[in-house]
């Protein structure tokens, strides 16, 4: 390519306008990219420490930017990440705050995406990302007005883009979208064919509504090559004054409009974008400023092209002038490579308890919000904290799991806090909803790490708890807390004993912190008094027992001999067949539709690549997977696992060991589906090897290759193995270049017995269908070396002793017919997200006293939703302002009843308020939607597809929506005493 290059600048320098009817126009966009977290915590990126690590200092980029905008109405720049702008804007004096809405009303301080983060787009959900935006957007909108929403969506260093990221966008309101990355053969082929401007149909079911322009960044996101003007860059800057000997404007003049032309010839149209700027850069803005004024000045009086200081929004309307009429793509750009050996699909995986933990934070987040709302907001606490350190933490180097380890103990340690300023807002708000008049608050204890069965408030064997259900259904579920007894009876809020279960704590709990003895299971899903009302609460108490009919049931241990006959676990729908000799998982049958696939469950470990190759010196890391062969490793020779089966009448457990660090523990309850609950490390490291550790399920299932991840927790991907939609794929790595992100569900179908094989998760991870009837899931990583794409350490987590990371997670299993499984697929997927907050008091006194005193039930609404829809949002944004959002959570090609449009009336749908006005806005909340008319585009294929708009209007405020439609709304509303 370099002899063309050398062609395109001659031909530049004769004056030619090679295939050009009219002058190029050189968008010229000053920015910075701001890592929210990284090398650096957000701390020290901000002001400026730690430098010895990076050298990055926020605020100073900030300072002056402003000053050298100040000083000269033709300059532009950009800012993208909210959460630093914030944090700027609090600390400025009046003066400073007024220049800044001068140059923004100017347009010449322009905020493009203006999330609180640039989010990432693999481990990312929907929820979480379109609360960090509204976040950001809203500051935004609140602060500067109208004139200043952003318009354009930048995600510049994600690695990977999701087809419902483009779609949530379009919702949002903004015109195009731009981005860096896209695998190597992609962008090579994109640019051959000058396709690498396109428009993206993010959703399926919402056709052409989200039809968004969509422009992949020639030069990644910095400048030019040669052209990097800032204080850690080694180029030349211009150096204009004739009478010394390095005088270079002609020559850099010369090497400017080579790569301008050479951009432009992979692209459609005579503008041209060029952004100038990178990592934390601008932190001079006036050396950056001064070499651009420049190059922009000798560039212009050369005549050749026209360059000017621009922004994208600029950008896009000069493109959309053009009147072009563009190719549509409708799948995702995953996975990404940036060469043969190089897939970034190790850190759909990498840090799962980080991963975990931000799920966890979400689901208290939603729920935070929620009883915010319902009791109008308090004086003293709020969800902001965790609002904001959610926000955060969806930064593309943050949940993605590709930090540094202190950077990612700073990214825990913000959600704890806000984790904790929520759970006391919560514990207000439950005990005002529970105490009747008169009575004295409840003191109101929440256990944050059920998950290792610690509970104090539980452990005194006689406890109070009020369970809360942010779903908008009815909700039943199991329970589970530790205690030091056998004898215990569970009642409900009307004095009726529930049936329980007291379960011996398994060793792998045992060993890690607990000191109870046991776990009480609670469940009784057939009951609907005894159901978790929809936004609301119902009361359990536990207390021990003086021999009640209905006490909590005693558990049967049976320890397993390996060479044993196989054995079953069933319930009501579902038979679990294990191997008799392996101790595995061999069979699942569903009574209900009488059918019965074989599925063999293991953990396996592949073997990282140390970087050693003869071939190919790419190592596994933080985000890369590549495993040394084709073949994992089993966890022991055979994957032979030691069994204990436990049972009862509430559950059934199958308790598999397969060594020291990998146990696994499949519970069975009534009438419901398999919950596979494993546990993972310390991931032993003396042998000299990286792991990637895997659950696998081999099935009989006929699969064709084919099988279907989720985006985003949304809409479902199907995929194809090596093989890629719009190119041909050169299969290098036929293990990691089959990887996809799994955010919440993976299955495969069997099209000719009709059935589905379904693993739906807790937390984000990297999936697989390797070969035909297998669901692949790398649930754990410890990595010995740094794959050299920027984080600069291996990732091998200590955890709490040093000794390496305990990851414990859930899968929950189905199989099923496909129409079933549609039901089950979102139910099930919907309850791991939105679980129910458990508030705890410790108590001994008479059940009839609490409930004279105390209300043992509330619900937040008139009726449970219709099961299509969902609550994804109600906020609390001020006094008598609250923001809503519903959605409809099943797809159009999904069979009716499921895929029914859903009709609500807003007027009298809560219990606490009443609705007196309704605004509906964009999905960002940060404008009234009628105000905001997107940018249509000309495609050249494609059914037009979309839903026509139906405005809400009093006294019902009537709502409909269609598959996979969310609809916003700021209410009005009155509060009800």
């Amino acid at each position: 390519m370099v002899p063309y290059l050398f062609l395109v600048a001659s031909l530049l320098s004769c004056g030619a306008h090679v295939a050009v009817a009219q002058q190029l126009q050189v968008h010229i966009v000053p920015h910075t990219h701001d890592d929210v977290g990284w090398l650096k915590t957000v701390d020290e990126y901000y002001y400026g420490a730690n430098n010895s690590i990076q050298h990055a200092g926020v605020q100073y980029i900030l300072d002056t930017v402003i000053d050298e905008l100040s000083l000269d109405p033709n300059k532009t720049f950009i800012y993208v990440e909210i959460a630093y702008f914030w944090r700027w804007w609090n600390e400025q004096d009046d003066d400073i705050k007024a220049l800044v809405k001068t140059l923004v009303n100017n347009k010449q301080l322009e905020f493009v995406n203006a999330g609180w983060c640039m989010n990432d787009e693999a481990s990312t959900d929907y929820n979480s990302i379109i609360d960090q935006m509204s976040l950001g957007l809203r500051f935004v909108s609140d602060t500067f007005g109208p004139q200043a929403r952003p318009r354009v969506a930048w995600h510049i260093d994600p690695f990977g883009h999701s087809a419902e990221q483009a779609a949530l966008f379009a919702k949002m309101g903004y015109d195009g979208f731009f981005f860096a990355r896209i695998d190597y053969a992609d962008k090579n082929l994109r640019g051959s064919t000058r396709n690498l401007e396109l428009v993206w149909r993010g959703s399926q079911n919402l056709g052409s509504a989200v039809d968004m322009f969509t422009g992949v960044l020639y030069y990644g996101y910095g400048p030019p090559p040669g052209f990097c003007f800032d204080v850690g860059c080694d180029d030349q800057p211009i150096m204009d004054d004739t009478t010394l000997f390095d005088y270079n404007v002609k020559l850099r003049v010369e090497q400017f409009l080579s790569a301008v032309w050479y951009q432009w010839i992979h692209y459609q149209t005579t503008d041209v974008m060029l952004t100038f700027g990178s990592d934390f850069q601008f932190e001079d803005a006036h050396q950056n400023f001064k070499n651009i004024d420049k190059l922009i000045k000798y560039v212009n009086e050369d005549g050749r092209v026209h360059a000017f200081y621009s922004t994208p929004s600029r950008y896009i309307d000069a493109v959309h002038a053009a009147n072009k009429t563009w190719t549509l793509k409708t799948d995702d750009f995953f996975p990404y490579a940036d060469y043969p050996n190089s897939y970034w699909t190790g850190y759909f995986t990498s840090r799962p308890a980080l991963k975990g933990y931000t799920r966890v934070c979400n689901n208290i987040l939603q729920a935070c919000k929620q009883l915010e709302a319902i009791s109008n907001g308090y004086p003293n606490v709020s969800s902001i904290s965790l609002q904001m350190s959610m926000g955060i933490d969806q930064h593309h180097d943050a949940v993605s799991g590709t930090s540094k380890q202190h950077v990612a103990y700073d990214y825990a340690k913000r959600l704890h806090i806000g984790q904790v300023e929520c759970e006391e807002l919560m514990g207000y708000a439950l005990s005002d909803l529970a105490a009747k008049d008169g009575s004295p608050p409840l003191d109101l204890q929440f256990c944050e790490y059920l998950n290792i069965s610690v509970c104090s408030a539980s452990q005194n064997d006689s406890f109070n708890i009020i369970a809360y259900s942010p779903y908008c259904q009815l909700y039943s579920r199991d329970m589970a807390f530790p205690v030091n007894s056998t004898s215990l009876v569970v009642y409900n809020g009307n004095g009726d004993i529930v049936p329980s279960q007291v379960v011996p704590i398994d060793n792998s709990t045992s060993q890690v912190v607990t000191d109870a003895l046991y776990l009480l299971h609670i469940y009784n899903p057939k009951s609907a008094a005894d159901a978790m009302q929809p936004l609301g609460f119902q009361t359990y108490f536990v207390r021990p027992s003086n021999g009640e009919a209905g006490s909590s049931s005693p558990s049967k241990i049976y320890v397993h001999k390996n060479g044993d006959p196989d054995f079953s676990i069933s319930n009501e729908v579902f038979t679990l067949t294990f191997d008799g000799v392996t101790g595995r998982l061999k069979s699942i049958a569903n009574q209900r539709i009488g059918y019965e696939a074989s599925v063999d469950q293991q953990f396996m470990w592949w073997n990282a690549s140390d970087g050693n190759n003869v071939n190919d010196s790419q190592a596994s890391g933080a985000y890369i997977f590549r495993p040394n062969g084709t073949a994992p490793f089993p966890i022991n020779p055979g994957n032979i696992a030691q069994v204990t089966v436990v049972s009862g009448d509430v559950v059934q457990e199958v308790r598999q060991v397969f060594s020291p660090w990998v146990t696994q523990t499949i519970r069975l309850f009534s009438y419901n589906v398999p919950v596979f609950e494993y546990t993972i490390g310390p991931i032993p490291k003396g042998d000299g090897l990286g792991k990637e550790v895997i659950s696998r399920f081999s099935t009989n299932l006929t699969t064709g290759g084919v099988w279907y991840t989720d985006a985003n927790g949304r809409e479902m991907q199907k995929r194809v193995r090596n093989y890629r939609p719009t190119w041909t794929l050169n299969v290098t790595e036929p293990v990691a270049g089959n990887y996809y992100p799994v955010n919440s569900r993976i299955y495969i179908q069997d099209v000719t017995t009709q059935n589905q094989f379904t693993v739906i998760t807790d937390r984000s991870h990297g999936g697989s269908s390797l070969n035909d009837g297998q669901v692949e899931l790398m649930v754990h990583r410890c990595l010995l070396y740094d794959d050299s794409k920027g984080v600069g350490e291996p990732l091998c987590e200590p955890g709490d002793t040093g000794k390496g990371l305990v990851v414990r997670g859930t899968h929950v299993v189905i199989l099923d017919d496909l129409m079933s499984s549609i039901n089950y697929r979102s139910l099930v997927s919907r309850a791991l997200t939105l679980g129910p907050m458990f508030a705890l008091q410790p108590s001994t006194g008479d059940i009839s006293d609490y409930i004279t005193y105390y209300n043992t039930n509330y619900t937040g609404l008139t009726t449970q939703l219709p099961f299509q829809l969902n609550i994804a949002t109600l906020q609390f944004l001020s006094s008598n302002t609250l923001l809503l959002r519903l959605e409809h959570v099943y797809q159009i090609d999904d069979p009716a009843p499921f895929n029914n449009p859903v009709t609500v009336t807003l007027d009298n749908m809560f219990t606490g308020f009443s609705v007196v006005s309704v605004t509906e806005l964009v999905l960002g909340a940060n404008e009234n939607i009628d105000n905001v008319q997107r940018l249509q585009w000309n495609v050249e294929e494609g059914s037009k597809v979309s839903y026509k708009k139906q405005n809400v209007f009093g006294p019902s405020f009537a709502v409909t929506l269609n598959p996979i439609e969310i609809r916003t709304f700021e209410l009005e509303v009155k509060m009800k005493q």
